[in-house]
């Protein structure tokens, strides 16, 4: 499959990579962007992200879909599955009782791409606090688009959503990567 040149998407992020003193949506959604740049040179659709807690990042990741042949390797299953690990792992994430099990209690992910039913649908159980997305997805898009499965009061847990964050950004990745496409099926 070929893809369109990462050169444009990485000249277009080279800023990305500066610290910000004061950490706030758009620097976090800057690192989720990265994580889409690296989906995009190895030919996935470009969507990363990253999860936040206390101030720190926690978890990155990317869509792995074609990589690992597994249609469930969505970016933000795969960052909310290494931030279940890592804050198990760390003594001052552990609830009063001493078996983390998984919780994202505090924790915001951030993705260039609103999540699907099924990334949504585990945002709810692994009771992640916030989301902040880039781009809406009119034909997935389960958090404001078609669907509001986060902020549902049906269901044990609802997530606070914050949409539209470096949109267009997100846009740009995933409208070069399905030029490319487009060019390959002619």
């Amino acid at each position: 499959m070929t893809v369109p040149s990462p050169f444009f998407a990485k000249e277009r992020f080279a800023m990305i990579s500066k610290r910000v003193e004061k950490p706030d949506h758009q620097h976090f959604m800057k690192e989720a962007i990265k994580q889409a740049v690296t989906a995009l040179e190895k030919g996935e659709v470009p969507v990363g992200a990253v999860v936040v807690w206390k101030n720190r990042i926690v978890a990155r990741a990317h869509n792995q879909m074609e990589m690992l042949r597994d249609p469930t390797a969505h970016a933000e299953m795969i960052a909310l599955t290494q931030a279940s690990e890592t804050l198990a792992s760390l003594e001052e994430a552990r609830p009063r009782n001493r078996d983390h099990r998984g919780s994202l209690e505090g924790a915001t992910l951030y993705v260039t791409l609103e999540p699907c039913p099924m990334c949504a649908g585990a945002l709810v159980v692994t009771k992640c606090t916030n989301l902040v997305f880039g781009a809406r997805d009119p034909r997935a898009g389960s958090c404001h688009s078609l669907y509001h499965i986060t902020e549902d009061d049906r269901l044990n847990h609802q997530v606070k959503v914050t949409g539209g964050v470096m949109a267009d950004d997100a846009k740009f990745l995933l409208s070069e990567f399905f030029k490319g496409l487009r060019k390959e099926k002619r």
